[in-house]
């Protein structure tokens, strides 16, 4: 994943939480979303955020109750997370979200891979690896929420350019480049410092992932696929480990 730290780091980390609504909303927009999927603790009590970074999930996770270890490559971000996390049983760890396993308890109740994490992986073996140690770690009657934004359209000429969020200072745009297994995402910043603009730009890779190709995977690895969601382009599943096999 040195492309995506990179990325971050050079670009992208200071505007994140800006670029995706801001973190208020997105803290409400996941506690509604576990409300309402009767996500909360039953087993050990233990959830793993895979692609923590800033916040949006583990923080939700922990006031429903909640001992969250939340994961991620990027500092600035897990450091804005604890800015947020005072008080609440949350643990940061600074790793490679593939190499999860190796920070975490035998007992875990829940994963979580949210916000468009998965895509920064490398292949879809890469994306199955991290399917089956999830399956691996989880408690019997735990659960793996995973979303992703379905790549696999491929979008035309002008519609490639992609205005995301703008503000009296800051405009966000994404251009795109589509490659057989991933996206080429251009991402480009201007930011009005005094009387003057100033862009920023840098570029990364996403992977194509089916929700078919998704779901079989899933399947195959020994979880069931309790709900799906297609809200936008963005896919959301909610897989569980039985009870008893």
């Amino acid at each position: 994943m040195a492309g995506v730290k990179k990325h971050y780091e050079k670009l992208l980390a200071p505007y994140y939480s800006w670029l995706c609504g801001g973190s208020e909303r997105k803290f409400e927009e996941n506690r509604i979303f576990f409300k309402s999927r009767g996500i909360r603790p039953t087993l050990s009590g233990v959830a793993v955020d895979l692609g923590a970074g800033s916040g949006f999930q583990s923080i939700p996770l922990s006031k429903a109750g909640f001992k969250v270890i939340a994961i991620d490559l990027i500092h600035d971000l897990l450091m804005e997370l604890k800015s947020h996390a005072e008080g609440l049983p949350i643990e940061t760890i600074e790793a490679d979200l593939l190499n999860f396993a190796e920070h975490i308890p035998q007992n875990v109740e829940l994963i979580v891979c949210m916000g468009d994490t998965l895509t920064h992986l490398r292949t879809v073996e890469e994306v199955q690896s991290l399917i089956e140690d999830s399956r691996r770690v989880l408690e019997d009657g735990g659960h793996l929420i995973l979303s992703f934004r379905d790549l696999t359209a491929e979008l035309k000429n002008l519609d490639r350019f992609v205005p995301v969020r703008s503000g009296p200072e800051l405009i966000f745009t994404c251009f795109l480049e589509y490659e057989k297994h991933h996206v080429k995402v251009h991402d480009i910043i201007n930011e009005k410092t005094g009387n003057r603009w100033l862009m920023k730009k840098s570029f990364f890779r996403k992977l194509r992932i089916s929700p078919k190709w998704m779901t079989d995977c899933l399947l195959k690895v020994g979880f069931t696929v309790e709900n799906l969601d297609i809200d936008n382009g963005m896919i959301t599943i909610i897989a569980g480990k039985p009870k008893y096999l």
